[in-house]
C-alpha cells in the first residue's frame, strides 16, 4: 500500500494527474480542491474533515488550487482481487469525489496515526489494514462484483498449527498477510476472514499478542536487557516495544521485570522461613490480574 501526506498547494496552475494504481483521499482538514475531467470546467469542492475523494485511475484528474490537508493511499490490485474472491485481471471502482464512509476514515486514521509514528508496527498491520480497505471499497464502489463470500466456518487445526509455527519461526521478521495465507494456500482476504472466525483475532492481534507473550518470558530472565527483548521480539523500536507493552499489561519492560525479580525474591525468603509451613505462590500481582485471576495478600 502506497501512502502520501500531501499539504495545502496554493497553486493555482490547473495539472493533469494520473495514477494507474486505484487511490483514494481523506482529508485531514477543512478546506476545498478545484477539480474535474477537464482542463477548462474545473469545479470546488468543499470538504470537511474526514471527507474521502476516490480518484479516476489510469484516466486521471485536472487539478486547480488544492487548499486541503490530505492523505492518499493506493490499494494494491492483489487486495482488490483478493476482496472481491474472484482472480481476474482488474477491479474496476466507482470514481466519486466527495463521500462519507465511516469504516473507510477509521482505516485511513489508523494508517495516518501510523505514519506519525514512523510506521513501528510493520508489514502486517499495513497488509491487514489495506486488506479491509480493499474489502469496503469493493463492496460500496465496484462497477461489477460478486459479493464477499461469507465464509461460515473458520481454519482446520492443522492450518491453526502452521500458521503458529510461522508466527514462531519469523517472530522477529517484518511478516507480511500474504506470507501467512500462502502458508496455508489461500487468498489473503479469504485467510483473514477464516482466521479472525478461528481464534476471534486478526492475524495483525494474533502475531503481536504472540510477541508480547514471548517478551514477558524472557524479561523473566535477570540479565536480560530491554533493547535486546524488544529486537527479538520483532519490534523495530525500543519506545515502540515499551509503549506496545504498557498499553497491554498496565506497566512498562522494566517496571515488569521489577515486579518479576521482587516477588521471586519475596518467595524465595519466604520458602526458607522455619515458620508455619504455607502455601507459598510465586507469581506476581500484576501478572495475576492480567490473567483474570484473583489476587490475595
Amino acid at each position: 500500500m502506497r501512502v502520501e501526506l500531501f499539504p495545502p498547494d496554493s497553486d493555482t496552475e490547473p495539472r493533469h494527474w494520473v495514477r494507474h494504481d486505484q487511490a483514494f483521499a481523506m482529508m485531514l482538514r477543512p478546506g476545498s480542491i478545484e477539480w474535474g475531467s477537464k482542463r477548462s470546467a474545473l469545479e470546488k469542492f468543499d470538504y470537511a474533515a474526514c471527507d474521502l475523494a476516490l480518484c479516476h485511475r489510469h484516466e486521471g484528474e485536472w487539478v486547480g488550487l488544492m487548499n486541503v490537508q490530505h492523505l492518499q493511499l493506493g490499494v494494491s490490485d492483489a487486495a482488490l482481487i483478493a476482496a472481491c474472491d474472484e482472480w481476474n485481471s482488474e477491479v474496476e471502482l466507482r470514481p466519486q469525489r466527495k463521500f462519507a464512509d465511516s469504516r473507510l476514515a477509521a482505516l485511513v486514521a489508523a494508517v495516518h496515526a501510523e505514519m506519525g509514528a514512523g510506521f513501528p508496527s510493520g508489514r502486517l498491520f499495513l497488509d491487514s489494514v489495506e486488506q479491509a480497505m480493499a474489502v469496503a471499497l469493493v463492496n460500496g464502489h465496484a462497477v461489477r462484483h460478486r459479493p464477499v463470500q461469507i465464509y461460515r466456518g473458520g481454519l482446520g487445526t492443522a492450518r491453526l498449527r502452521r500458521i503458529k509455527e510461522l508466527v514462531h519461526a519469523k517472530m522477529e521478521d517484518d511478516l507480511s498477510l500474504d506470507e501467512m495465507a500462502q502458508s496455508v494456500g489461500l487468498s489473503t482476504a479469504h485467510f483473514a476472514r477464516m482466521f479472525r472466525k478461528s481464534t476471534g483475532e486478526t492475524p495483525h492481534q494474533f502475531v503481536l499478542r504472540q510477541r508480547l507473550e514471548r517478551a514477558k518470558a524472557m524479561l523473566r530472565a535477570p540479565d536480560a536487557r530491554v533493547l535486546d527483548v524488544a529486537v527479538a521480539c520483532g519490534f523495530k523500536t525500543q519506545q515502540h516495544f515499551a509503549q506496545v507493552f504498557r498499553d497491554v499489561w498496565g506497566v512498562s519492560p522494566t517496571e515488569y521485570r521489577q515486579d518479576v525479580a521482587g516477588s521471586e525474591a519475596t518467595c524465595a525468603s519466604e520458602a526458607c522461613s522455619k515458620d508455619t509451613p504455607r502455601l507459598v505462590i510465586c507469581a506476581s500481582q500484576h501478572e495475576l490480574h492480567s490473567h483474570g485471576l484473583p489476587f490475595t495478600s
